[in-house]
């Protein structure tokens, strides 16, 4: 994908992310969107994504060329969609379910899904999008972390810029340690990468805050003090 079509897909996201947050799907159409893009997964396993066409798609789905262009202009909007989808609620979940722990990415849940769908990710990885994907997934990320350590009393005297910097480099910073830990057999454990991730994570805070050293944060990312609740 060059340059210009991997800027086309970054500002389409955008418009269709603004443009769907005002609005709420019945249930139909979220089942006829969850049908296309099934059905689009299952093609993509059976064959290079290149070689998957729209007719392909309806063929599986069961439906029609017509219903499918309300929904979306082409595979590629299909595709990212699916990706999008599974990123907003990865990159929301502590949010959502408003986990009272120093969490800023569910990192033993995200790695956990990426572990058990390494095949996805290879396919990807062969089709020349994946790191489209991992810079949709920095995006994503780097929102839920911000909004996690905007709402963390230990970071409340973040600048506005700090904490937009501190969140982008976190969420950097996860999916250089997804890729390590692909690379590496995903040896460790989730919950290891969990751990590990949030140790460095509050570290660094308490390190970027005060030149004073401190011992490492415990299990689920502890920060300075041994406080357990964010």
């Amino acid at each position: 994908m060059s340059r210009n079509e991997r800027s086309k897909v970054h500002k389409h996201a955008h418009r269709r992310t603004k443009a769907e947050q005002g609005r709420n799907p019945d249930q139909r159409v979220e089942r006829t969107r969850e049908r296309l893009g099934n059905a689009f997964v299952t093609l993509i396993h059976e064959k290079p994504i290149e070689d998957v066409t729209v007719q392909n798609v309806l063929d599986r789905a069961a439906v029609g060329r017509s219903t499918f262009y309300l929904h979306f202009r082409d595979k590629n909007d299909l595709l990212l969609s699916q990706l999008e989808k599974f990123l907003q609620i990865m990159s929301t979940q502590l949010l959502v379910y408003k986990e009272e722990s120093n969490r800023v990415v569910p990192v033993a849940e995200f790695f956990t899904h990426i572990g058990t769908q390494r095949k996805l990710y290879q396919i990807l990885a062969d089709a020349g999008r994946l790191n489209d994907f991992l810079d949709l997934a920095r995006r994503y990320f780097a929102r839920g972390i911000k909004q996690r350590l905007k709402d963390s009393k230990h970071t409340s005297k973040l600048s506005r810029p700090e904490l937009d910097a501190r969140a982008s480099a976190l969420a950097g910073g996860l999916l250089s340690l997804l890729r390590w830990w692909l690379e590496n057999d995903a040896k460790e454990s989730p919950q290891a990468m969990d751990d590990l991730f949030h140790g460095m994570v509050w570290n660094g805070l308490q390190a970027g805050a005060s030149p004073r050293t401190h011992e490492s944060g415990a299990r689920r990312g502890a920060p300075p003090g041994g406080a357990e609740n964010g």
